[in-house]
């Protein structure tokens, strides 16, 4: 069935792990990437991104032979497209990814092949796929223009895995699986089937798209609320940990936790598709981005008028979330960089243990400094949580005496 194996087009945080998750099962596997470092280093069974459990994964299936990496596009029996999908200005998505791969892959085709897009992307992308390959393959038929025999099957299957349990999930969880066309949705299926254990639904591509991003713009509305929340229990003093606490003990309540803000490519992007897709239709939508990307600008402002001129700051995490090296959308960096543009005269020392030497985007400010935990606290007069790392739970309470603390994810009792 996939005699010639499976390619899986981008190596980031899905591509590289659905990739060891399928040649696990014995698949020949070839990830493709255009970054020659991250191919090297797959290719040596390295992993170049933090996830617990994919360096084991990656590192068996390099020795087996079952999975290589190449900048290459090869020929296969499937193509996963795994690349980013981020927003360009104004909001509005950007498909140049996956254009690229998808017309990188059309000169590969002899017809039999399935075609899935796994990219995050707004309703009618798949079709748009199938669109790009014709251009460049007059002579094979594509599901959008010959649904009932196609040379070629396209369909949608979202990834829906969460940071830091990808390996889990990407094999306990249902998929969803939307294609061009009822025979195209369960040619792609016979993909999943290999390696999930969760159900395989079938639908149809637009409909795959749409509630992908129905599910990060769930999260981000009901994150907005908890924001919200904090912003108004911050005016009147309230311990807004203790306020949702009590609030959940109601059977049919269940408030999120408030945060610094929220990242990662997901959630922090996707609801935008939504937005650009049907503007005049999603108040709602837009209102609880908007909430959420304002979400840093407040909290710089608590660390800017807690902090004393000349002073120290320690910031704790850069990652958009707690034990995972993604930095992506991360509203812990805008924090930083913007109290670095707010308060020129203060002194950050900023600690995230999953990177080992400061992000590029920082690099601009001279006051930012990369150092240990421990270290940033000791030598700070003001303390910032922002990511609650594990490694930031196990901290001695003790060395917070005496500082000021604002704890932008609950993870201490409130002080004071």
């Amino acid at each position: 069935m996939f005699d010639r194996g499976i390619a899986v087009v981008g190596l980031g945080y899905i591509g590289l792990p659905t990739s060891a998750a399928i040649a696990a099962q014995g698949i020949k596997v070839t990830g493709v990437d255009i970054n020659a470092d991250t191919v090297a280093a797959i290719n040596e069974g390295r992993v170049p991104i933090v996830e617990p459990d994919l360096d084991v994964a990656v590192a068996g299936a390099v020795a087996r032979g079952n999975l290589s990496a190449t900048t290459q596009m090869p020929e296969a029996s499937a193509y996963l497209i795994a690349v980013p999908t981020p927003f360009k200005d104004g909001k509005k998505p950007d498909l140049d990814y996956v254009e690229a791969a998808s017309r990188a892959i059309a000169p590969m085709l002899r017809g039999g092949e399935v075609v899935i897009l796994e990219s995050t992307s707004p309703p009618g992308t798949t079709e748009r796929v199938s669109r790009w390959i014709a251009e460049q393959r007059t002579d094979l038929k594509l599901p959008h223009d010959a649904p009932h025999a196609p040379d070629v099957h396209v369909a949608h299957c979202p990834e829906r895995v969460l940071p830091g349990r990808i390996m889990v999930e990407i094999v306990t969880n249902d998929r969803l699986v939307g294609g061009l066309t009822p025979d195209c949705a369960a040619r792609a299926a016979e993909v999943y089937h290999l390696f999930c254990k969760g159900e395989v639904v079938l639908t149809d591509a637009p409909t795959a798209e749409m509630a992908k991003l129905v599910e990060n713009s769930f999260r981000d509305v009901n994150i907005a609320f908890a924001n919200e929340l904090a912003t108004v229990c911050e005016s009147m003093n309230l311990d807004v940990w203790e306020v949702i606490k009590l609030a959940n003990k109601h059977p049919r309540v269940n408030v999120l936790s408030p945060g610094p803000g929220v990242g990662g490519h997901c959630i922090a992007v996707d609801p935008w598709f939504i937005v650009d897709a049907a503007p005049e239709h999603t108040r709602l939508i837009r209102s609880a981005r908007e909430i959420n990307d304002a979400r840093p600008a407040a909290v710089v402002t608590r660390i800017a008028g807690a902090a004393p001129q000349g002073s120290t700051v320690a910031c704790l995490g850069l990652a958009f979330k707690a034990n995972v090296d993604d930095l992506r959308e991360s509203p812990a960096m805008d924090v930083v960089a913007g109290l670095a543009e707010a308060r020129p005269d203060l002194r950050i020392l900023a600690a995230e243990p999953h990177v080992e030497s400061l992000p590029r985007d920082l690099l601009p400010h001279d006051s930012v400094i990369l150092t240990a935990a421990t270290d940033a606290i000791h030598r700070s007069q003001t303390v910032a949580l922002l990511v609650d790392h594990q490694v930031f739970k196990r901290l001695d309470s003790e060395s917070l005496e005496g500082k000021t603390v604002i704890d932008t994810r609950g993870l201490w009792p409130r002080r004071g």
